[in-house]
Formats: C-alpha cells, structure tokens, sequence
C-alpha cells in the first residue's frame, strides 16, 4: 500500500480514474444493496427516504418533459453566470489594487472580513428587502454571497507574488503603475483565475437557497417542489445533474486554466 500510493505523491492520471470511477461505483453498489428489493418491507431503507438507482433513473423522463428541467438548468446557469461575473468584475480589481497598495486592503478589511463570515442564509431576507423577489434579487445574492471571496482570493494572489520580481522591475526603473501592470498583475493572474475557479462552485452551491425564494424556473425551485410533491425521485436527479454540471463546468476551466498558463502545475 505504501508503494501504491506514496506520501504526497500524485498519481498518475489513469490511476487517478481508476480510482474515482471506482468511488462512483462503490457508491452505487451501497445504493443498489440498501434499496434492493421489490417491496418496501423488504427494503433496508425505506423507498420513501431512498429511492433505488432504478426508480431513479424512469422518473428522468417525466422530468424532462413534464417539469422541463432544461429550462430550470438555463435558468439557474443564467443567475449564477450573471452574479458571479458580477462579482469578479468588482471583486478581482479590487483585491489586486488592495494587494498592491495594502492601505487600500486596510480600508476594506472589515467590510471583508464581515462579509466573509456573515451567514449565507442570512442574506437572503436582506436582498429580498433590497431587490424584491425577481431574478435580480438572486442575482444580488450571489454578488454579495460571493464577492469578499473573491476580493480576498485577489489579495492573496499579489501578496504572495515574490518581492524580489518587485524590486527588480523598480531597479530596472518602472514606476509604480508599470509594476503593477506587468509584473504584480501577470505573477498572480494564475493564482487568481484558480482561485475564483474554486469558487464558482461555491457560487453555483450558493443559488440553490436563493433560487427556494419565489423562483419560477430553476433547479433550486425543481428540489423545493419535488419536496413538497413527495417526488423524491426528482430530488436525487435534480442533485445528480447538479453534480454533473458542476463537473463539467469546473473541466472546462480546468483546460482553459491549462491554455493560459501552460507552465503551471494542474490539479
């Protein structure tokens, strides 16, 4: 075991899916053994608290064409685009301006600070009170949900840019807006385009309580009815696409990360 897998070695990328895929079929084998049977007395779990993979699977269809899931997919993709752009419009400059000039980072700190650490789910009534009910309002929400992640993910990125890059560029004679143009901003590009990778999913995690407020379309909107319907099915669906569109989103900036900065070590 210890020459299979070494300290702090990565394997390599058959190995690595060998072993993810054989994570997702153990899964669905636990699945398949706790709901195996074709009574629910027979069942270890009841198919009210889990349905089987199968039971799963045929109630795809009716999603589909009767609760139009694709149209909850796009519009849930629209919020969380339309939020987190926003917010690494704002965000991104911000933090690259506070890591160059740490008095900026000083001014902004506390703000940073408190809304690093407010509850998620309590800025819910508060853009509710702001922007109403609409999509504007979950829009809002993933602003301001994600924002101080991303101002802090920037920061980070400049601040732990060598100095001596700095004091080389300012030997060389560049003045302080040539420094940050073409030294401090293109060392921690990398770092921050990863970062805020990393937190697109927790942006697209974040849309789901929004999207359990006055929502007409939307995946979050999709759990909160199946709930209520006893359409349990969908609700394992609903996460499975959710998963899925996460995955697919976060390999697609992975090779795009691996196009623009071919030099750095992936993960």
């Amino acid at each position: 075991m210890a020459q299979l897998f070494p300290l702090r070695v990565r394997p390599g990328r058959v190995m690595r899916w060998a072993l993810g895929t054989s994570a997702v079929l153990l899964l669905f084998a636990v699945w398949e053994y706790l709901t195996w049977g074709t009574e629910a007395e027979s069942r270890i779990v009841s198919p009210v608290t889990l349905p089987s993979p199968l039971e799963v699977y045929m109630s795809i269809g009716n999603l589909l064409t009767e609760r139009d899931l694709l149209k909850g997919v796009s519009a849930t993709l629209w919020r969380v685009f339309l939020g987190f752009g926003l917010s690494i419009a704002v965000g991104a400059p911000l933090g690259v301006l506070a890591g160059t000039w740490r008095g900026i980072e000083a001014f902004f700190a506390p703000l940073s600070l408190f809304g690093r650490n407010i509850p998620i789910a309590a800025l819910i009534p508060l853009t509710v009170l702001w922007f109403g009910t609409e999509n504007y309002q979950k829009v809002m929400f993933i602003f301001f949900a994600t924002v101080p992640f991303v101002f802090g993910t920037a920061v980070q990125a400049v601040v732990e840019v060598k100095d001596r890059y700095v004091e080389t560029a300012l030997t060389l004679g560049a003045s302080r807006g040539q420094v940050l143009r073409k030294v401090l901003l293109p060392l921690a590009l990398p770092a921050i385009y990863t970062g805020n990778r990393i937190l697109f999913g927790l942006a697209f995690g974040y849309i789901m309580l929004a999207e359990a407020i006055n929502a007409k379309h939307g995946l979050g909107h999709l759990i909160m009815t199946s709930q209520r319907r006893g359409l349990n099915e969908h609700i394992y669906v609903i996460l499975m696409v959710i998963g899925l569109i996460a995955y697919a989103i976060d390999r697609l900036l992975f090779y795009i990360e691996k196009s623009l900065f071919p030099y750095r070590e992936k993960s």
